[in-house]
């Protein structure tokens, strides 16, 4: 059955827009939940409606409203309407009569409302699993697969941990707020760790057409900075926001002008962001400067700093950038992380000594379903001069994504 225009388009724009609606009504039903469920209800009215009257001028704003609209007709069917409308006062009194609602045009509101979904979702009630998941369903707009996928988990492990995530918030009474004190700095590990997958999944998409997702790269860019501005005695939220700017400042170089990934070897530096850069090098500054040992992201965002700081990719400090990552190693262990380390060997110390790391990690099941490690191990033996086995190799990673643009680039280099 053909899919049409109009439905492509309620799609698209829920997508962007799904985090933005879901903690918008989120702040007047008081439960992630429903707000998601209403959420849903806003995108079914569209695919009904828009087939008819078209896609209406700012159909974000439509979809707001309309979710909106039915969070407060909810709240007016419960028998404690007058007191939930006394709490909430003249916000969810607006929100029953204005025709229109803040949608992306109005960033302060919607940052506010995405601030206060994170800390809600990521409340000390659930696992840090849990939180993670659940953030990335209701902000990142995932689906439980790409989450699976991000997790190296199973599809069924995940739903089963939002579903169950989502009734303890509201059996525990959990309130739609960003917390203070002691209770905001117990939750922020969780909170920036969210934010760095979201980023992530914006970066290079788990699935799907596009390489790159640039709205979740901006949520979560966003959101970033938001914290760093929360949080400024905090060294890891300075440093997640460095290394958020940094890698950021690169994707305008990662794919063609046919959407295709362009390798870090082979993009254009020239269109790397400047502005973005000299934001990562001073939020970097800024967590070195108050003191301790450094976290994950502030070593990440130290290897970052080295591509940016590489006028070429053959004057990149591979020696360094190898070093930074055992250190990150050494504090957050990951197969994930030893194998970016394999590839730094490969340029320091050269392709045979990385080949030995990566053999190590296939020989372990954690990753076998990661198509970056077979990625990985054919770019080695090509390196090597064993090409059939690479051949192999970058097939097999081609059979392991689920992103089209990534599969293109695997089978052309089995194929070259």
């Amino acid at each position: 059955m053909p899919v049409s225009t109009e439905q492509n388009a309620v799609e698209a724009v829920f997508r962007i827009e799904s985090a933005r609606i879901i903690a918008a009504v989120a702040r007047v039903v008081r439960d992630v939940g429903i707000a998601e469920e209403l959420a849903q209800d806003a995108l079914v009215a569209a695919l009904e409606r828009w087939p008819v009257t078209g896609v209406p001028d700012n159909p974000g704003a439509w979809l707001m409203a309309t979710a909106r609209h039915r969070a407060v007709d909810l709240v007016r069917r419960r028998e404690t309407y007058a007191r939930k409308l006394a709490e909430l006062g003249r916000d969810h009194d607006e929100a029953a009569h204005e025709p229109e609602f803040a949608s992306a045009e109005d960033p302060d509101a919607i940052d506010d409302d995405l601030l206060r979904l994170i800390f809600t979702a990521c409340h000390p009630v659930l696992s840090t699993e849990a939180r993670i998941a659940l953030t990335l369903r209701l902000l990142g707009g995932l689906t439980t697969d790409e989450i699976a996928r991000a997790f190296l988990a199973r599809e069924p492990t995940v739903a089963q941990r939002i579903s169950r995530a989502k009734r303890t918030l509201a059996q525990a009474g959990v309130e739609f707020e960003v917390p203070y004190g002691p209770e905001r700095a117990a939750r922020l590990a969780s909170v920036l760790e969210v934010v760095y997958l979201i980023f992530n999944e914006g970066y290079s998409a788990t699935a799907g057409d596009d390489l790159v997702r640039p709205a979740l790269c901006e949520d979560a860019l966003r959101l970033a900075r938001l914290l760093a501005g929360l949080m400024p005695k905090e060294p890891e939220a300075h440093a997640l926001a460095a290394l958020l700017e940094l890698q950021a400042s690169r994707t305008a170089a990662r794919t063609d002008a046919a959407g295709a990934p362009v390798l870090l070897a082979d993009q254009r530096r020239s269109r790397w962001n400047r502005l973005l850069i000299a934001r990562g090098f001073a939020a970097l500054t800024r967590a070195g400067e108050l003191g301790g040992a450094p976290g994950p992201y502030a070593l990440q965002a130290a290897i970052a700093a080295c591509h940016a700081r590489a006028a070429t990719y053959e004057d990149t400090d591979w020696a360094a950038i190898a070093v930074l990552y055992a250190r990150l190693a050494a504090i957050a262990p990951s197969p994930v992380v030893e194998l970016n380390r394999a590839v730094a060997v490969s340029m320091a110390e050269g392709p045979e000594r990385a080949l030995a790391i990566v053999d190590a990690l296939a020989a372990d099941d954690a990753l076998s379903g990661y198509h970056l490690l077979p990625s990985v191990r054919g770019d080695l033996l090509e390196r090597l001069g064993r090409r059939d086995e690479a051949r192999a190799e970058f097939a097999r990673a081609a059979g392991l994504t689920r992103n089209e643009r990534e599969r293109a680039l695997l089978r052309a280099r089995a194929g070259r």
